[in-house]
């Protein structure tokens, strides 16, 4: 009989992986609307706007290559890196959070 604890696990990680995959679908969303941080004057010039743009840019390109490290290290039996790495998604949108509040809208 199979480890049920590993089978927990195992299970989490898919789920993860499926919300990484919805993460990536808004964040490819939000990727389409992302020059609107320039729309306010005087923005273009502001480093903090374009540090913002660079986050949510490569916000959704974290939630695909996430789930792919963390499968990776998994597999190869290192499951709290694995844990990780698929917690870079939510770091980076906490992060892009933290800096959009000094953007002025």
């Amino acid at each position: 009989m199979p480890d049920t604890s590993r089978r927990w696990r195992l299970a989490g990680m898919i789920a993860a992986t499926v919300v990484c995959g919805v993460m990536a679908a808004f964040g490819a969303l939000a990727c389409i609307f992302s020059p609107l941080i320039f729309d306010r004057p005087g923005n273009l010039m502001n480093p903090v706007a374009w540090l913002s743009l660079l986050l949510l840019v490569t916000f959704w390109i974290v939630c695909i290559l996430a789930p792919f490290g963390a499968w990776v290290v998994y597999r190869r039996g290192q499951e709290s890196l694995a844990w990780a790495a698929m917690a870079a998604p939510l770091a980076w949108l906490a992060l892009l959070a933290a800096v959009l509040q000094f953007v002025p809208g």
